[in-house]
Formats: C-alpha cells, sequence, structure tokens
C-alpha cells in the first residue's frame, strides 16, 4: 500500500521478483542506486555500495530476519529508501532499521513522515524495539557520549533527527582500515609467531565458504556466541540459534551475492572444538576491491590464550596471499570491546568513522 507522507512525497513498497535470480526490477534499480548515493553522501567513501543484481539476494527473508522496504518518492522520483529487519530469534519483537533520503530532499519533513509510517508498520507486525546503526560527522565541538562510556559521537543532524524521535545512543563503533604493504605484512608474520607460540594447546584451520562438514557444527555454535559474549551495551540485541541449517542458508546468501569468505578458526588440539575465528569477504568478481572483516570471536572458556591475534594474523595473512591486489580491510567493533580493539591498533587498523547504535521504544 502505498502511503502519503507530505502533499509531494510517497512511501511505496518495494515488491521483489519471486526468485532472486530473476534479475532486478526497474524500482530495485533505482533503490539501489538511491541507496548507494546516500551511503557515500554520508560516509564519502563507495565501501558498501552494491550493485542492483548483488542487493537483490540481501533483500529477501531469512532464518533470520523478515524483511521489507519502501522507496520514498517524490514527484515521481525515487529520493529515498527505508529498509528494515525483523529477527526472528527471541520473542521476535526486535527489528532493524534505516531510513536515507538524498541531502538535497531533507529537511522538508518527509523523513520524520518516513519513521511514522516505519514505526507504525513494525507495531502492526508485533515489534516493540528498533535499532538503527547510523555513521555521524562534525567538528568535534559538540559530542554526544555514549552511555556506556566508551566514545562518542557528534551531535550532529542525524544525531538531532533520533534524539528528538525517541531513540537513544546505546553504543558506538568504531570503522578502522588497514592496508596491507612490506612492514605490515612483515609485522603481521611476527605477531602471528609470538601468538602461536602462546597457543600451543590450538592449531589453525582455515577454509573459504562454503564450510567443510568436519566444521559446520562448531562454526554454527561460534556464530551463535556472536550474540552473547560481544559487548552490546544495552541494545538488547536477541540471542541468536544457530545450525547446520542457517550456516548453510547464509553461505547460499554470500555465494548469491557474488561474495566470497574466508573463515579462519582455532582448533584445540586435545578435543577437536573449534574455540575462536575471524572472517573476511570480498567481492568475487573484482579482487582489488576492499575487503571486509566480519565477524571475529574467542570463546569465553578459551579466552587468555591470544586467539583473538592467532585468527586475526593468520586470517589475514592468509587472505593476502588469496587477494593481494586488495587495498585495505575495514572491520567494526564497539568502542567497550578493547580486547579487540587492541588487537586490531597492535595490527595498524587505523580508525576512519564512528556509528552510533540508536535504539526506541515502540509502544
Amino acid at each position: 500500500m502505498t502511503i502519503h507522507l507530505t502533499p509531494s512525497a510517497v512511501l511505496r513498497p518495494l515488491e521483489l521478483p519471486a526468485r532472486a535470480d530473476a534479475g532486478p526490477t526497474p524500482l530495485l534499480r533505482a533503490y539501489a542506486e538511491v541507496r548507494n548515493r546516500t551511503i557515500k553522501e554520508t560516509s564519502g567513501r563507495e565501501d558498501d555500495a552494491l550493485s542492483p543484481e548483488e542487493l537483490l539476494p540481501v533483500l529477501y527473508d531469512s532464518i533470520a530476519s523478515k524483511k521489507r522496504q519502501w522507496c520514498i518518492e517524490e514527484d515521481g522520483e525515487t529520493i529515498g529508501c527505508v529498509a528494515t529487519a525483523m529477527l526472528q530469534d527471541g520473542d521476535a519483537d526486535t527489528a532493524l532499521g534505516v531510513i536515507s533520503i538524498l541531502k538535497a530532499r531533507t529537511g522538508r519533513g518527509i523523513g520524520t513522515a518516513a519513521l511514522t509510517a516505519l514505526e507504525g508498520a513494525l507495531r502492526v507486525e508485533g515489534i516493540r524495539h528498533l535499532m538503527g546503526w547510523v555513521e555521524h560527522h562534525g567538528d568535534g565541538s559538540d559530542m554526544l557520549h555514549s552511555p556506556t562510556g566508551f566514545g562518542a559521537v557528534p551531535r550532529d543532524g542525524a544525531a538531532r533527527f533520533l534524539d528528538r524521535r525517541g531513540f537513544r545512543l546505546e553504543q558506538v563503533v568504531r570503522t578502522s582500515a588497514w592496508s596491507p604493504d612490506a612492514a605490515s605484512l612483515a609485522h603481521l608474520r611476527r605477531a602471528r609467531e609470538t601468538a602461536q607460540a602462546h597457543a600451543s594447546d590450538y592449531r589453525v584451520v582455515q577454509w573459504m565458504l562454503p564450510t567443510p562438514d568436519e566444521f559446520v557444527e562448531g562454526y554454527a555454535w561460534m556464530k551463535s556466541r556472536m550474540s552473547t559474549d560481544v559487548p552490546d551495551a544495552e541494545l538488547g540485541t536477541p540471542v541468536e540459534v544457530w545450525d547446520t541449517t542457517r550456516v548453510r542458508e547464509l553461505e547460499a546468501h554470500h555465494a548469491a551475492k557474488g561474495f566470497a569468505v574466508q573463515v579462519t578458526a582455532a582448533q584445540h588440539v586435545a578435543t577437536g572444538e573449534l574455540c575462536a575465528f575471524n572472517e573476511l569477504a570480498i567481492r568475487a568478481s573484482d579482487p582489488a576491491d576492499t575487503s571486509h572483516q566480519h565477524d571475529t570471536l574467542v570463546l569465553a572458556g578459551h579466552r587468555g590464550h591470544r586467539l583473538g591475534m592467532l585468527v586475526k594474523t593468520a586470517g589475514l595473512l592468509g587472505w593476502h596471499a588469496r587477494y593481494p591486489r586488495s587495498p585495505k580491510v575495514l572491520t567494526y567493533n564497539a568502542e567497550e570491546n578493547r580486547p579487540m580493539l587492541d588487537i586490531n591498533e597492535t595490527l595498524g587498523f587505523a580508525p576512519i568513522a564512528y556509528e552510533g547504535a540508536w535504539k526506541k521504544e515502540l509502544k
């Protein structure tokens, strides 16, 4: 159902083809173009841009979430996009949402009307908690501090918009970048040797998705711990339940999107248990593209053996051997996740941006 936001702007549902391999529709192409333009306007980067063909598989429902998308149109032109993922773990009452509007079309109440419409649609679905991540920019003169006590974001236009509409800043997330060169690679090798010396009871195993059958259950268990063992502030992210089916669906998702993913894990030699892991991903069609570091975790019972350093260094070295033309690796960490930030900083990751994690209770 099309919703009128202002006299000239409407919110139109983005209807997806019955099958992802059917290819993007004209409306989906307009949606993808605006999505990419708004990301670049906000961040100045194109690292997260996706072609319509890459974006389409991301928009379908999965075990993890029910997804809905809308186009914001003004005078027949697509000027913004709205996306939400309703998480299916826990009580299925939490959603992630984003509203993006081209800068030239902001400041006229369209975003406020779109948020009101989104919240109404989510309430009908039984959603009670709405979360979103926003990259913030400013000169540092007026900062909003995280209630965790770690990190702050500029009180820019986006922060003021969210604050006025009942959202609360819960956490600050740092985006960091690492670039390979002779010196940084030599440093990685030394760091790996040192980490391995402290982790003599563990060995490194590494694979490209899909996961070998012998590792899939252990990988699923580690993925589930990302929702319990990583700093979450007061966001209240639902505990995720992972099994072989969910892993295989995720792998199919990456393949349909056209991304290659490497997993590096630490395996306890005596028991065979997988107890730490790191993921790296890249657009498979472009080996000179930016790489993205996804999840990294050490299970609580195996901490204190430098396994985080081990899987990160082994992962980056293996990745560079596979994709030597990739110019940089991006990673994201909560500011209070000091153990992981210590590793990143030691390896030469440098901060390039900060995001606020915001939450609103829908009544």
